[in-house]
């Protein structure tokens, strides 16, 4: 059961970057999606980024399209999201998930149940 862990989530100033670091290992198949969701207090859960293991499609959300980017190092099993131009809207909790046996699509990234295991997620705050 591949289990993702998150990190790099923190406190940072409008404008400013964040790097956030998805690891995950143990797959049992050669096809897996890990995308970001975040969400905020008193709303729903939101898919911001995907990319499909070992290969070259990536997925983002209108809202971070530009200045989100989603990237892999296969060596270590680790997927991130590198966040720029951060805004105080972009603040909640972020999630990375994993669904294995199958790469994702243009829109199945968005979709929550897609993904089989969760992590316990990681903290952004923005100030502005």
């Amino acid at each position: 059961q591949v289990q993702p862990v998150e990190s790099g989530g923190g406190s940072v100033q409008a404008g400013g970057s964040l790097r956030l670091s998805c690891a995950a290992s143990g797959y049992t198949s050669n096809r897996n999606c890990i995308a970001w969701f975040r969400q905020a207090p008193g709303r729903e859960r939101e898919a911001v980024a995907a990319i499909n293991i070992g290969g070259r499609n990536t997925y983002y959300s209108d809202s971070v399209k530009g200045r989100f980017t989603i990237s892999q190092d296969n060596a270590k099993n680790t997927v991130y999201l590198q966040m720029n131009s951060l805004k105080p809207e972009d603040a909640a909790m972020y999630y990375c998930a994993v669904a294995t046996g199958a790469y994702c699509g243009p829109y199945d990234f968005y979709r929550a149940p897609y993904f089989s295991a969760w992590g316990q997620g990681t903290q952004v705050t923005v100030s502005s």
